[in-house]
């Protein structure tokens, strides 16, 4: 049934736009052989696809063929799609009438759709079935009931509420619910509130009363938060779960305060869930009280409290919760980092760059790392911190300076990473540089400064710079390394076939191609490799012509099946009747002939069948 009502959905999406665009075409026109179809013998398969037609454009006049369909047990649901969206009230009282004279699924699946169509003319006869001993039967009439809402069905439900029937009473349940939050959507909150409560007075399930249970507190809204707040002393997770749900809905603007007074009454886990919901509710005004909890208490309340300070606070939370960055305890201390790093106000990046010039210790780590976070220009005391004597600073400078550092400022990190003072560092600063140079606005000036730093530069550090080429990419960092992988020093050309063969852009094709055809190379097949991935990865965004030649290219330079096989493998992904001619042609060589012959031969079905580029 859920699949039904998806299609449903969409379909009426898609009435919706027709009605709306459709000027030219009458509906008469359009249904009156879809009428015919559905009334002869054609084939179900038929009829189904003009069910489906009619939902887009049917009339009343399509009607009564729909309405005969409803006891059709295949047919029916196709039926009654069309039904549910043909805007006309003879489909109404087609559907009442059907109630009549249907039973089993049929019957249930007309009750749906009147729950879709929310007819209220229908109470009557849905009343009369909340009496069956159908518990499928009645469980449809209660939730059909519920969508529809009124005073007529919110009086049959609650009688059905009160009957002794066990196997329904939470289907019933549940659509008073649904009638209590229609009464709420019309501003009808004393009455929304008296049904939850007469759901609440039930024996229901859990699930219902936790459901009841936030409608109760909404309903009341500033006068709910005392339920509320005993529903959080419960110990009842779904209850406790209920009640933190209303907290961040309640709308009333004493809801916080009085959420805050009754925190004293809480333990320490639900007064951190609380305080959590108080962030979600966005009012400023409970952050005196935040700004307490976040300095003493149980620790649970302390981090919950600054989480919140830096969701709603400003630069007058940046003192505590620069004290607190430093706290020797680590939740404490990195949960205000946390909240310091996402703070708002105009005045928080000068704040904390004003008190970086005076910082020692703890606290000064805390802002340098803060610096690197909110990416606040501050160079010059990173830059002393670099050559700090401490290797927690040296490394939080150097990582701030990944996030900050501008061009000109590059080359300390590349310095670092050619020739560290403190072995330690070496790794922190090839992260940072990497941070750094993706970050550059003019990607092929950073790749002529790093492309510099590979002449004289130890192993390590080349292949470090190699792979931050990799990532910055452009014509300068291409022609870098396919310069590396023609050196004659092995790990070099590992290194360089290794960052070229994952190259993100097709202009990688001639280096490689150079590479895999260098007899003094040792990675001509690893570069003959990352060439074939060229035309197969990126297939799409090249010209045929450019694909055509890339393959016939990798083929000459091929050397073992392994590769020719790839080859072939591209030919065959993208067809066209350039590279139908490039398979014919490798048909006739020695390698793989009979293999390219078949790949020839699916070309030519697919093309022939129009499923591939008629070039």
């Amino acid at each position: 049934m859920n699949g039904l009502r998806c299609t449903w959905f969409v379909l009426m999406c898609v009435a919706i736009l027709y009605q709306a665009t459709a000027t030219t075409l009458s509906f008469a026109e359009d249904e009156k052989p879809l009428i015919d179809v559905i009334t002869s013998d054609a084939p179900r398969g038929e009829k189904t696809i003009a069910c489906k037609k009619l939902a887009l454009c049917g009339s009343g006049k399509c009607v009564p063929a729909l309405a005969a369909l409803l006891q059709d047990e295949e047919l029916a649901a196709w039926a009654r799609i069309a039904l549910e969206v043909i805007p006309d009230p003879s489909v109404d009282e087609a559907l009442r009438a059907s109630l009549e004279r249907l039973d089993g699924r049929q019957r249930i699946g007309v009750i749906r759709s009147i729950g879709v169509r929310q007819d209220a003319a229908a109470v009557g006869a849905l009343t009369k079935l909340l009496g069956s001993d159908d518990v499928e039967l009645v469980t449809a009439a209660a939730e059909t009931l519920g969508r529809i809402g009124g005073d007529k069905a919110i009086e049959a439900l609650v009688l059905a509420l009160e009957a002794d029937f066990e196997p329904v009473r939470s289907e019933v349940a549940y659509a008073c619910i649904l009638c209590a939050e229609k009464l709420m959507a019309h501003d009808k909150a004393i009455l929304a509130a008296e049904l939850y409560d007469i759901v609440l007075a039930a024996k229901v399930p859990e699930c219902r009363v936790a459901q009841a249970t936030r409608g109760a507190i909404l309903s009341r809204g500033a006068e709910g938060v005392p339920l509320l707040l005993n529903q959080l002393k419960s110990g009842d997770r779904a209850m406790v779960q209920a009640a933190l749900a209303a907290a961040r809905e309640l709308t009333a603007s004493s809801v916080s305060q009085e959420l805050l007074s009754g925190l004293a009454d809480l333990d320490a886990d639900l007064r951190a869930l609380v305080i959590l919901a108080l962030a979600d509710r966005g009012d400023a005004e409970t952050l005196p009280a935040m700004l307490s909890a976040a300095q003493e208490g149980p620790v649970a309340v302390r981090l919950s409290a600054i989480e919140v300070l830096g969701i709603l606070g400003d630069e007058t939370c940046v003192p505590l919760l620069l004290t607190l960055a430093s706290d020797d305890y680590d939740d404490i201390r990195e949960t205000a980092r946390g909240a310091l790093s996402i703070l708002s106000g105009d005045g928080v990046n000068v704040l904390l760059t004003e008190s970086l010039a005076e910082a020692e210790g703890k606290r000064r780590l805390a802002l340098i790392e803060l610096v690197g976070r909110r990416r606040i220009e501050v160079i010059e005391p990173l830059l002393k911190a670099v050559n700090d004597s401490g290797t927690e600073v040296r490394a939080a400078a150097l990582k701030a300076l990944g996030e900050v550092a501008s061009l000109e400022n590059l080359s300390v990190l590349i310095d670092t990473v050619l020739e560290p003072v403190h072995a330690e560092d070496g790794q922190v600063a090839a992260k940072a540089l990497r941070a750094a140079s993706v970050r550059m606005a003019d990607r092929e000036a950073c790749a002529e400064r790093l492309a510099k730093a590979l002449e004289d530069a130890p192993t390590d550090a080349r292949v470090t710079i190699m792979e931050t080429l990799g990532e910055v990419g452009g014509t300068k960092a291409l022609a870098a390394i396919g310069r590396m992988g023609k050196s004659e020093d092995e790990e070099m050309q590992d290194a360089a076939t290794r960052v070229l063969g994952e190259w993100m852009s097709i202009d990688a094709g001639p280096v490689l191609l150079d590479l895999a055809t260098d007899p003094n190379s040792s990675y001509r097949v690893r570069a003959l490799r990352g060439y074939l991935r060229l035309p197969r990865q990126f297939g799409p965004e090249m010209s045929d012509e450019q694909r055509v030649a890339m393959c016939r290219e990798g083929w000459n330079a091929t050397q073992r099946d392994a590769e020719r096989e790839l080859v072939l493998e591209v030919i065959g992904r993208y067809p066209s009747k350039a590279m139908l001619q490039l398979a014919q042609d490798l048909a006739v060589g020695e390698a793989l002939a009979d293999e390219a012959a078949v790949v020839a031969k699916v070309i030519e079905m697919r093309l022939k069948d129009g499923g591939a580029q008629d070039k």
